[in-house]
């Protein structure tokens, strides 16, 4: 390899990790802005002051529930290679996962006896996690006769697709106007900016759904510094999936890691179907009580 493909290579792996630094610092900054904007209104203030605890609260949440991020992250790497895909990718995840956690926010601040709206939004999220499975799986169909895949994973990969297919396919007319097409081998290629919306849309939906989750963890943890420990771990997360492309497409390709990303996904809609059941029982049960 000559010099200067070995400096190419070096800036194309150390750029990325700067500028999702750099991405990191701007979210934060306009968060503290958006709080101080909430703050004018009347109600509970929320204090600005760092709390480095409330930051590693919110940091070791996310990176402990963030496969699904991850998945999403490698699924477009693997579509789109490149230094530009790159930073189209980190900048348009880490504003999705903000800006979905800057609404929630909001929510919570004005209407904070709203629960059946933070249900809807958990439930909504639940349904893209499905859809998210089934994509999960679907390359090892279009794979399975030019790679040697193993019997075993793809009748595991089969049987999950022969339950997501129907449901996903019912599902449809609503969840593609909202969710882009993430196929590993998508016909169309988006530009610049359409990566950066595409890669958007799904973390917004997901950040939704896991700060609504975080909500009941207001009354310990402050607001502020939490929230910058979730946009921390999604720096982080973007960091060590870029520090090397190739081995996080190779992983996300692995046929058993789609199978077994498909089942983290079905868990994570079960599992919030069944948050958004037990808010709107809280609901029914301030109703009538």
């Amino acid at each position: 390899m000559t010099t200067n493909n070995l400096s190419k290579k070096t800036f194309e792996q150390l750029f990325p990790i700067l500028f999702a630094g750099i991405v990191f610092i701007a979210i934060a900054v306009a968060y503290y802005f958006w709080i101080t904007v909430l703050n004018i209104f009347p109600g509970e203030k929320i204090l600005l002051s760092l709390n480095w605890t409330d930051v590693v609260v919110g940091l070791t949440i996310y990176l402990k529930t963030a496969v699904d991020f991850a998945l999403i992250i490698g699924i477009f790497m693997k579509n789109y290679p490149g230094l530009k895909n790159r930073l189209a990718i980190e900048t348009g995840t880490a504003i999705g996962n903000a800006l979905g956690t800057a609404i929630i926010l909001v929510i919570w601040y004005f209407f904070k006896e709203i629960i059946w709206l933070l249900a809807i939004m958990v439930i909504f999220a639940s349904l893209v996690l499905l859809k998210l499975a089934q994509t999960s799986i679907e390359h090892i169909f279009e794979d399975q006769e030019k790679e040697h895949i193993s019997p075993a994973v793809v009748k595991s990969a089969t049987f999950l697709n022969s339950i997501l297919n129907p449901i996903n396919k019912f599902l449809s007319p609503v969840l593609s106007k909202v969710v882009p097409e993430m196929k590993f081998d998508a016909g169309k290629k988006l530009t610049f900016w359409g990566l950066v919306v595409a890669s958007f849309t799904i973390p917004f939906i997901l950040g939704l759904d896991d700060f609504a989750g975080y909500v009941p963890l207001f009354n310990v943890v402050n607001v502020f510094g939490f929230g910058l420990g979730v946009f921390l771990g999604h720096c982080i997360l973007n960091i060590f999936l870029f520090i090397n492309p190739n081995k996080t497409i190779e992983i996300v390709k692995n046929p058993i890691i789609g199978v077994l990303g498909s089942l983290v996904f079905i868990g994570l809609s079960i599992w919030g179907l069944y948050e958004a059941t037990h808010l709107l029982n809280e609901v029914y049960f301030h109703l009538h009580f």
